[in-house]
């Protein structure tokens, strides 16, 4: 690629499940379409996708892997590297997009599948062990943990709904209060009545065996709760930085006074507030799991192929305009000089 050399149909940012869907259904419109990946999911930390149709426990990059494939058997391609910026082009004539290398393409169409960023708490070990025994979704991992002793870490008024939820999976469940809201009365009540102890006091760090599994949580006072798995409610950041150029700014998602993350509003289909660009997977729904995400590309692939249908077919019609314009504007243009050669006569 180099700068203003090529030009896509669509280019994809972003090449997870919702990008490589959202590709792939482009491509079998028979759309050009580049993707262009930065090679950083957010699930690299996890050992395999769960809930996932047909695709159950498959490794998360043997599923992009595959989705890859899939995408440039279809006529799509498929580049690593990272875009520092997308911006409009003059006219309305589509998008250009700028990698960190300096090479650029233009697009017609944009569709951001770029993700999100899990920001942790700063405790000591947790990040270390993300993705392995400290979790955040019971769907995707708590089957893998079930009947494990699992503490969860109070972070925000979501706590007490995690607490009771991951119940579900284990019947040995503590809430460390940590930094996170007391607890109202009837909240109180439903933990004492789901036999979910409550540990107050800070969390300083996670303690892990010599077999590198975890073993408990360690309290400010230096007592350390015996856990086998450790759950937290992270801040989920959607990566949004490439559309500051097209005037997208993230929306803050509140929960209970408290603020979960950040994300890209879009229409039920994956449309932005600014013309020709879409947004889907974590970027723009924070709780889709992989499943979903790719759903999310699929609808957005499809609602850009049609908008794009549209915009071929007012190109034709003025295409096919054209030649009766030009005659039409021959004609009185041949009408205008009759009359004032008529009027030069009647002067003489």
């Amino acid at each position: 690629m180099s700068d203003m050399t090529q030009t896509y149909d669509v280019v994809v940012i972003g090449g997870g499940a919702a990008g490589l869907s959202g590709a792939l259904s482009l491509a079998r419109a028979r759309r050009s379409v580049l993707v262009i990946d930065a090679g950083s999911p957010r699930n690299a930390p996890a050992s395999h996708v769960h809930n996932y149709l047909g695709r159950e426990g498959t490794p998360p990059a043997e599923l992009v892997a595959v989705g890859r494939k899939e995408v440039a058997g279809y006529g799509a391609e498929v580049v690593e590297g990272e875009v520092v910026s997308a911006g409009p082009l003059p006219g309305g004539a589509g998008f250009r997009v700028v990698l960190t290398d300096g090479t650029a393409v233009t697009a017609r169409r944009l569709l951001v599948t770029t993700g999100l960023v899990d920001e942790l708490p700063p405790i000591e070990g947790l990040a270390d062990r993300w993705g392995r025994d400290v979790l955040h979704c019971p769907y995707c991992h708590g089957w893998e943990v079930r009947d494990a002793a699992i503490g969860i870490v109070a972070l925000s008024p979501m706590a007490v709904h995690q607490a009771l939820l991951w119940r579900q999976w284990s019947a040995d469940v503590t809430l460390f209060l940590h930094d996170g809201p007391e607890p109202g009365d009837e909240e109180y009540e439903q933990l004492a009545a789901r036999n979910i102890a409550v540990v107050d006091g800070e969390v300083t760090g996670l303690e892990v065996g010599g077999d590198d599994r975890l073993t408990g949580v360690r309290l400010a006072g230096g007592r350390i709760v015996p856990r086998e798995a450790v759950v937290v409610q992270p801040r989920f950041t959607a990566r949004s930085g490439v559309l500051d150029g097209l005037g997208l700014r993230a929306t803050p998602l509140e929960m209970g006074g408290h603020t979960l993350g950040t994300y890209i509003a879009v229409d039920p289909v994956g449309a932005t507030e600014v013309p020709g660009v879409w947004a889907a997977g974590n970027v723009a729904s924070l709780m889709d799991q992989v499943i979903g995400a790719a759903a999310a590309g699929l609808k957005a692939g499809a609602a850009i192929n049609a908008d794009l249908v549209a915009d071929d077919t007012r190109r034709a019609v003025g295409a096919r305009r054209a030649p009766f314009s030009a005659e039409a504007e021959r004609q009185v243009c041949e009408k205008a000089l009759g009359n004032r050669r008529h009027g030069l006569q009647e002067t003489r």
